[in-house]
């Protein structure tokens, strides 16, 4: 059974850091691209970020850039966003994925995990 279980939500002031960890199991997701995903309250989901197979690429929705880093472990099939300054307008629940290194073309999901920034 393939599974993708968030963890590192939680409630931070605006400003603060929050360290978002993903781990996978019941498969290898070596050669799968690796994605975060956010879903703001009464709003659509929307792409935060996604590292190819390899590590070495990876792409950032422009609220993210030069705030939030998406990192992933091999070994321990473990996917990473660090979040930094964060925002209220970040508050969503954040999800993530494995699939194609794009925006839209994921197969497997997490759950879910709520941040909330408070002002």
């Amino acid at each position: 059974q393939v599974q993708l279980i968030e963890s590192g939500g939680g409630l931070v002031q605006a400003g603060g850091s929050l360290s978002l960890s993903c781990v996978a199991s019941g498969r290898t997701f070596s050669n799968y691209a690796l994605g975060w995903f956010r879903q703001p309250p009464g709003k659509e989901r929307e792409f935060v970020a996604t590292i190819d197979w390899t590590g070495n690429n990876t792409d950032y929705a422009d609220f993210a850039k030069g705030r939030f880093i998406i990192s992933r472990d091999y070994p321990k099939n473990i996917l990473y966003l660090q979040m930094n300054n964060l925002q209220p307008e970040d508050t969503a629940v954040y999800r993530c994925a494995a699939g194609q290194y794009d925006r839209i073309n994921y197969k497997y999901w997490g759950q879910g995990t709520q941040v909330t920034v408070s002002a």
